[in-house]
């Protein structure tokens, strides 16, 4: 069962959250706080329900293993809101040099990934990452005026590497105690 009250995300077994509640209503109070009852919603995961949180969406799913696992991905809204401002911007800098325009977009980017990267948010991350670099290449190609995206005129490297368009769509995996002491 998952309880959830204005930023405050409970995550328990069933009886849980009724023990939490009856627990925490003291400091709740003490904090001038509540529990929005009309706001509050309760999931059961394991009917398959899903739910939104912070931008994330929260589901349970089977690994490739078999065993049943929590997922967490980026909400589709938060994808189509980073693409539409994104959007603005290459509107926005359509005459400019290709220069210009990475140096709005990078710090866009570079906000919208720290903060999802944790979860399951890799293939969000792939297409977010094929999105921004054909528009980066129909801007160089418009630039030239030529069509096409110039696969071959420009490389990957190029672009990330000489260009300096943001390249760390990485997720944080943060390895379990028993993963890090096999190490030592």
């Amino acid at each position: 069962m998952i309880w959830w009250s204005w930023s405050t995300l409970i995550l328990g077994r069933r009886g849980f959250a009724r023990r939490w509640k009856s627990d925490c209503g003291g400091e709740l109070a003490k904090l001038q706080d509540e529990v929005n009852e009309e706001k509050r919603r309760k999931v059961d995961r394991q009917e398959g329900e899903r739910f939104g949180f912070l931008g994330f969406e929260f589901r349970r799913i089977r690994s490739r293993r078999g065993r049943w696992m929590p997922l967490r991905t980026p909400r589709g809204k938060k994808r189509t809101a980073l693409l539409r401002k994104l959007k603005l911007v290459f509107r926005r800098y359509r005459s400019q040099p290709v220069k210009e325009l990475i140096e709005q977009i990078n710090p866009i980017l570079r906000g919208w990934v720290n903060y999802f990267a944790v979860g399951h948010s890799s293939r969000c991350f792939s297409y977010i990452r094929n999105w921004v670099e054909k528009k980066i290449r129909c801007h160089l190609a418009r630039a030239r005026q030529r069509q096409g995206f110039g696969w071959k005129r420009w490389s990957r490297e190029w672009l990330y590497g000489a260009l300096g368009l943001f390249h760390e769509y990485r997720v944080a995996y943060h390895p379990s105690s028993g993963a890090t002491a096999a190490t030592r």
